[in-house]
């Protein structure tokens, strides 16, 4: 149990820590860049480096998410061909029919949710940063911007959430209560992605509820990467939408 908890903050305290890394080299790279140019300029500086908000995304996913895979495969390098808990499920479903159900999972989710989300709103703006993210991206980094969300953070939440976390659980509360604690957790750490909007956490349980079922009914981690992976396509979809209304 305290394994997969570490694991978790592991994770996102790198996404903090190689987020500020890139932050730092990208502003040293700028100053440099005004240093031969002779018109270094702290604040010149500073103004440049919000510019590169997609990059800072990018590599941060990228290094934590595969530091993260790496932990975990040599901590339990047994467990991930195992299909169900405490096996972490990285092996083809029993029936390729939950790969159908996850996509339908995937697209139904965010609809029904957002529906959720809205009508506990009261008509307050629901807003995530991947949305102001999108609107500050350029249209040369939007493609890979989109291919990092919607692959490489499915792929780790759900090795932490629905294969570290919820196989622990399971060792010691039935399945009910393990899939509800490890949902719950799943919500919690999306928060502050949310701008900490609490009528935003029922769809995050309902997205995590289906996933820990496509996980354990499917004896399988890939659905719920898939659905979890076209979840955030929709999510994408919304702010390239978005970003080129007219106004």
């Amino acid at each position: 149990m305290w394994a997969a908890l570490g694991l978790i903050v592991f994770y996102f305290a790198l996404q903090v820590v190689s987020g500020t890394l890139i932050v730092l080299l990208i502003g040293i790279a700028e100053g440099f860049t005004h240093v031969l140019q002779g018109t270094a300029n702290l604040h010149a500086v500073l103004r440049t480096v919000p510019a590169m908000p997609a990059i800072t995304a990018i590599f941060t996913l990228m290094v934590s998410a595969s530091l993260t895979l790496l932990m975990a495969y040599r901590k339990w390098p047994r467990l991930w061909s195992m299909a169900l808990p405490p096996g972490l499920g990285f092996v083809l479903p029993a029936r390729p029919l939950y790969f159908v159900l996850a996509i339908a999972a995937g697209l139904a989710a965010p609809v029904l949710g957002g529906l959720l989300t809205q009508l506990l709103a009261h008509g307050h703006k629901v807003s995530q940063d991947i949305q102001q993210l999108g609107g500050q991206t350029s249209s040369g980094l939007r493609i890979p911007l989109m291919l990092t969300v919607t692959s490489v953070g499915p792929l780790v939440e759900e090795l932490l959430f629905r294969g570290v976390l919820l196989s622990a659980l399971m060792q010691r509360w039935r399945v009910g209560q393990a899939a509800a604690i490890s949902s719950l957790a799943f919500a919690l750490v999306h928060l502050p992605g949310l701008q900490w909007q609490w009528y935003a956490l029922p769809d995050l349980l309902l997205l995590a509820l289906a996933l820990g079922w496509l996980r354990l009914r499917s004896g399988s981690i890939w659905p719920s990467v898939l659905a979890h992976g076209v979840n955030n396509l929709l999510a994408v979809a919304a702010w390239f939408v978005a970003v080129n209304l007219p106004g």
